[in-house]
């Protein structure tokens, strides 16, 4: 007879595959955008107020750490992009089999890795 009882999972055991780390990642990347949605929308109205905020602006994202919240900022926008891309794909019928699923997922991966690495040294 089964045991009617909970059970305890770890979730630091788990080995989540691919598609559900790069789906997470997406999900995560979705809320960390709608959080940064002000920021976004300030540096917007800071950039197009006029040409005294813009210089103001520019000169604040001189800074190491405006530079570096400018750089998550993006790579989430990044990542959540090419992300969406890949749920698009496969919502019209494209990689659902388990093998295209972990290969769209292993490109989508590494597309953003090095979009991340290119926004890092874009923005340095």
């Amino acid at each position: 007879m089964p045991s009617s009882r909970p059970v305890y999972l770890n979730l630091l055991q788990i080995r989540m595959p691919v598609p559900a780390i790069a789906s997470i990642l997406h999900r995560l990347s979705g809320v960390l955008l709608f959080l940064l949605l002000p920021a976004f929308l300030l540096l917007l109205h800071y950039s197009l107020n006029s040409a005294h905020s813009f210089a103001c602006l520019q000169e604040c994202l001189q800074y190491p750490l405006s530079k570096f919240v400018l750089w998550v900022m993006l790579s989430s926008l990044l990542y959540h992009l090419i992300a969406g891309i890949r749920h698009l794909i496969m919502d019209a019928g494209f990689g659902e089999s388990l093998t295209a699923a972990r290969w769209v997922a292993y490109t989508t991966l590494t597309l953003n890795t090095l979009g991340i690495i290119c926004l890092g040294i874009w923005l340095w």
